[in-house]
C-alpha cells in the first residue's frame, strides 16, 4: 500500500476552492493527453478523483495503461499544485457516488450523470507545491 502524501495547509487550501485543474494521461502511442477537469483531493484517502464518462479519451488512456500513472495540475495566478500517482478507471456505483459526493462538496452542484459515468481516481505519490 502506498503511503498518502500530506499536503500543506495551504496546499489543501488551494485544492478545496472551486477550480479547474489540467489532467495528464498517457494515450496508448505514450503522447501526453491534457484536459482540462473538475477534480477533487480526498486529503483521507490520498486520492485525486474526476467523474467523465467510460467512453472518453482520459477513461480510455487510463484502461489501456493498468497501473499507469497520471498528473492533475491547477494553477491560479502564479500559484500551482500538481499531484501525480497510479490511476484506475472504477464504474463501481459507491466508488462513483463517492466521487459525486466530494464534486458536489467542491463546486457547490451536483456533477453530470451521463449513464456511463465513471471514476478516474489518482493515488498521489509525488507533489510538486508551488503555493507558497
Amino acid at each position: 500500500m502506498t503511503n498518502i502524501v500530506k499536503l500543506t495547509k495551504r496546499a489543501e487550501t488551494f485544492v478545496s476552492d472551486a477550480q479547474v485543474g489540467v489532467l495528464t494521461t498517457l494515450r496508448p502511442d505514450g503522447t501526453p493527453h491534457s484536459v482540462p477537469v473538475c477534480f477533487t483531493y480526498d486529503s483521507g484517502a490520498g486520492l485525486v478523483r474526476v467523474l467523465t464518462r467510460a467512453a472518453s479519451r482520459k477513461a480510455r488512456n487510463v484502461i489501456a495503461s493498468p497501473g499507469g500513472r497520471a498528473t492533475i495540475c491547477q494553477v491560479t495566478g502564479p500559484k500551482f499544485l500538481s499531484m501525480e500517482g497510479t490511476a484506475e478507471v472504477s464504474g463501481e456505483r459507491a466508488r462513483v457516488e463517492e466521487g459525486a459526493r466530494w464534486y458536489a462538496k467542491r463546486y457547490a452542484y451536483a456533477p453530470p450523470s451521463p449513464p456511463d459515468r465513471v471514476v478516474i481516481e489518482i493515488a498521489v505519490d509525488r507533489v510538486l507545491d508551488g503555493i507558497s
